[in-house]
């Protein structure tokens, strides 16, 4: 009897718990909380870390820090920013980065007497990028005495035209001490104007306190160096890239030991994401795609031996291990994340392989938020290889109901369908109103091998195309799969995707969704700001035509050539400040659906960028996501 009493209570128990969880909505996605590590703490044994939360109504963010034991326990909120300054290793000098005008670009900074002329004046490209105007203004290197003013400070880069940390995504991590103090080292692609847009090769160079002077420190390799860092030896190491204009080569961990370079990840078949140096400096920690996820490795070291070394893989389960903060006595300091959960800090300890959370921001939304449930499938792909796929089925997934569905197609191209956490194209977000999400890691993706990720360059409409409907049509084949209801949703190269898809998918879909889609490469090539990434992946300019690949991308692939194809309803969103894939290429395509009297609506975002991050905006966008395909699906 007593048995039966703790099994129904245990019943009651868990239907209470069931009761309270709801499936996750816009509103509720920005609500959650954004941590990003700062570091260790003074002590050593603490972390700090900030979180940002989404401010509704205001239409912004508000940022708190906080202080965790490295053993776990509660965090204590701190009253102000820990000091992130970089010292230098006497602590004399400190060291950052701020903006300073170089060049007179703008029509107000050319002629003092005209303050309200609006205008820029460009002798070449580079004009804009990302989302910005080029207007003369440079992120600089400084340092000064610690106790100087600003006045004291020293910009290393005085006069020069480029910019540390890298724009748009650069860092404090793209400068550094050396071990000595006497130098600053810096990531920079010292190119200006139509060299600028073409090229990928920064360089990292050192700047000399004393003399004053700078030296470039890899002058050799025409790919991105970048990443620096010492070793506790005090030997230079970093990450780099050896071809010149492709953006998505094989990442490798350099090291410099008396002059010579060692490339300690050539014989691995994978890209290294970021890495960290033990503290006895007798291995390295690095992050890399892997499989669909994002897993942590360990490389030894051996000084007189360095390179062609066995990688051993640390972390193993379906998440993405996001970044290494910090080697503790007590484990490793990690990021992780999972299509359920957005990324908290972990003390991860490998010898038991146990995970221990330090931060816990938003475990208690979660606690009232329903999980889904994710697969793994390897589907077979029309050239006899194995492709893994997600599938992520809605919370509550009853396997006899029937539910619609949508293939995701991921950007890059050569971005890793991995364990994101995104907070717009949000898995988890996209089950919970009911649909079943298939995402597979088609061709183009890192994790599955360097041949498997450069497939996609100058085939963007080939194999990649018939791996998507390989995906979608092995799913279809479920009895819980409403194959009358379909759906493919994507953005920037997966909008692209859906732009292909939507002329060559042979009445399998009823609904599409394009977000920042490439749909006339001919206009993009004329628009797009970083021209490296159009020859590279595309082949080069529409007018070359004694170029077979470029020819071939222009003729075959090009959405707008199979738009007459077109005949299925399509939602295209857009940000006006994306010149990545300029606002043209949305425009280009909502203009031929509505003209062939095709359902079809265009979401402008004036402000936004590549990306929705404003928090109304971002509601807005999934509201109307949500919007259309309740009505089209």
């Amino acid at each position: 009897m007593r048995f039966l009493l703790l099994l129904l209570a245990g019943y009651f128990y868990s239907q209470t718990l069931y009761a309270q969880v709801e499936p996750l909505s816009p509103e509720t996605l920005w609500t959650l909380g954004r941590t990003s590590p700062i570091g260790l703490s003074p002590d050593g044994d603490s972390v700090d870390y900030r979180v940002s939360h989404p401010r509704i109504d205001s239409n912004d963010f508000v940022t708190s820090f906080f202080r965790v034991a490295v053993t776990g326990g509660s965090a204590r909120n701190l009253a102000e920013s820990p000091d992130t300054k970089k010292y230098s290793p006497n602590g004399k000098y400190v060291l950052y980065d701020q903006e300073v005008l170089v060049q007179a670009i703008r029509a107000s900074d050319r002629y003092n007497d005209l303050p309200d002329a609006h205008g820029y004046v460009w002798d070449a490209l580079a004009y804009r990028h990302w989302d910005h105007e080029e207007d003369g203004h440079f992120q600089h290197v400084f340092y000064r005495p610690v106790n100087a003013s600003e006045n004291e400070a020293v910009d290393i880069m005085a006069g020069e035209p480029y910019h540390c940390p890298q724009s748009p995504f650069g860092g404090p991590d793209d400068y550094i001490w050396s071990p000595d103090g006497q130098r600053i080292l810096y990531v920079a692609k010292k190119k200006e104007g139509t060299e600028y847009a073409l090229s990928t090769n920064t360089d990292i160079y050192a700047f000399d306190l004393e003399s004053r002077k700078t030296e470039n420190l890899t002058p050799n390799n025409p790919g991105y160096d970048q990443a620096p860092a010492f070793s506790p030896q005090g030997h230079l190491s970093w990450l780099q890239m050896s071809r010149e204009g492709y953006e998505a080569d094989k990442n490798d961990i350099i090291l410099r030991i008396k002059g010579t370079d060692y490339n300690l990840t050539a014989h691995w078949d994978e890209t290294v994401r970021s890495f960290y140096w033990s503290s006895d400096g007798n291995q390295i920690y690095f992050t890399a795609a892997w499989k669909g996820t994002v897993q942590l490795f360990s490389l030894p070291v051996d000084l007189r031996n360095p390179t062609g070394k066995t990688i051993r893989q640390i972390t193993r389960g379906s998440f993405d291990v996001t970044g290494l903060v910090a080697e503790h006595k007590e484990g490793l300091i990690v990021t992780r994340r999972d299509f359920n959960r957005a990324s908290e800090i972990f003390l991860y300890r490998p010898r038991n392989k146990s995970w221990l959370p330090l931060s816990r921001v938003n475990d208690e939304a979660y606690a009232q938020i329903a999980s889904s449930r994710i697969e793994d499938r390897w589907i077979p792909t029309t050239d006899g290889k194995e492709m893994l796929t997600w599938v992520i089925y809605p919370p509550g997934f009853d396997p006899d109901s029937i539910y619609p569905t949508l293939l995701y197609c991921q950007g890059g191209p050569q971005g890793a369908l991995s364990q994101f956490y995104s907070f717009r194209w949000n898995f988890q977000l996209m089950a919970a109103q009911g649909y079943i999400i298939v995402a597979p890691n088609r061709r183009g993706m890192p994790g599955h091998g360097t041949e498997w990720n450069e497939q996609i360059s100058k085939d963007w409409g080939g194999q990649a195309m018939e791996d998507y409907l390989t995906a979608i049509d092995a799913l279809a084949q479920e009895p819980f799969v409403d194959s009358d209801r379909l759906g493919a949703v994507g953005a920037s190269y997966g909008g692209y995707s859906v732009f292909q898809l939507a002329g060559i998918h042979e009445n399998r879909f009823r609904s599409f969704i394009s977000h920042a889609g490439v749909f006339n490469l001919e206009s993009m090539y004329g628009t797009t700001e970083e021209l490296f990434f159009v020859n590279w992946d595309i082949g080069g300019p529409y007018w070359d035509e004694s170029n077979a690949a470029a020819r071939r991308s222009y003729r075959e692939f090009n959405p707008m050539r199979q738009v007459d194809q077109w005949d299925t309803p399509i939602l295209i969103t857009q940000g006006g400040k994306d010149y990545r894939v300029p606002m043209g290429q949305s425009q280009e395509a909502f203009q031929a659906a509505q003209l062939q009297g095709i359902k079809s609506r265009f979401v402008l975002f004036p402000e936004e960028n590549h990306w929705i991050l404003s928090p109304q905006n971002g509601i807005a966008w999934q509201r109307e996501f949500f919007r259309w395909l309740d009505e089209t699906l």
